[in-house]
């Protein structure tokens, strides 16, 4: 959490603001004939379209009240900027451009720490400030974070240094499995929580449009498995939980929920878990 102050609560799901008329952008792509739906959200049409195969599992008024939890997160993420962070034993710096560690991130940090053993070749995806690479490189050598957002690269090799674990960690710009060789023992993703189609690289860690980034993952996360190993993924009910238990169903891999926290955000209980999938 930032030193000093508490991060923005429900900030969940990860470029400073722009010129784009933050009131006016689409939810999803809405760009194909007959492959949309349309939902009316915060008094105007946007589209929820069935692009690859995905259409929300959540009802129309649901999708408006996740829109709204997602503008308030996304204005209060833009106004924190950088900062220094304290989370679970580390140190980090995150740049503005950058999703910061939130009240339940330590969810997934936590399990990484008690899964991760000596030897272990371990995948951090998206990365984001490096937390949990850096936390895995506390037990094992072998440490590979990627993400698609170079600023977040950047602050990660930055944090691993300043927490002693340099020389144990890798990191690289990837988009999912693109610069990623080979399989692991233990895969740990955070992925963003919504389907919206984001406006910066900021919202790109919690804005995936029509889920491209989760879709691609499970689809592939499999073969990227060593025999035994596993993938951890945190999510929550501010994004379409549904939707993620079909994906991981249709891998064929056994999956478990290890981890769960439910909270008062934005005046409604939300619940946040860690799914393991085992190889």
């Amino acid at each position: 959490m930032p030193l000093g102050a508490a991060p923005p609560a429900g900030g969940d799901g990860r470029a400073p603001v722009g010129s784009a008329d933050r009131s006016t952008v689409r939810v999803g792509l809405g760009t194909r004939a007959g492959n949309r739906n349309p939902c009316r959200l915060g008094g105007r049409v946007r589209y929820c379209p069935d692009v690859e195969g995905y259409r929300p599992r959540v009802p129309p008024e649901r999708v408006e009240r996740l829109w709204r939890w997602h503008e308030e997160a996304s204005e209060e993420l833009h106004a924190l900027g950088a900062h220094e962070v304290e989370y679970l034993g580390l140190q980090l710096h995150v740049p503005a451009q950058v999703f910061p560690p939130t009240p339940t991130s330590d969810l997934l940090g936590r399990a990484v720490l008690a899964r991760t053993r000596p030897k272990q070749r371990v995948l951090d995806m998206g990365c984001g400030a490096g937390a949990n690479a850096i936390l895995a490189a506390q037990h094992t050598d072998d440490v590979l974070g990627v993400d698609v957002n170079p600023t977040a690269v950047s602050a990660a090799r930055a944090n691993a240094e300043r927490n002693g674990v340099a020389e144990r960690t890798w990191f690289a710009e990837s988009d999912v499995f693109d610069a990623v060789d080979g399989e692991f023992d233990l895969i740990v993703f955070d992925p963003p929580f919504r389907w919206f189609q984001p406006r910066d690289l900021l919202e790109r860690a919690f804005a995936d449009e029509n889920y491209a980034t989760l879709t691609r993952f499970m689809r592939e996360v499999s073969d990227r498995l060593r025999p035994g190993g596993e993938a951890l993924v945190f999510f929550g009910t501010s994004g379409d939980v549904a939707y993620l238990d079909e994906l991981i169903e249709a891998t064929g891999l056994p999956s478990s929920t290890i981890a769960e926290r439910s909270l008062d955000v934005r005046g409604e209980t939300a619940t946040y878990f860690v799914r393991c999938l085992t190889g």
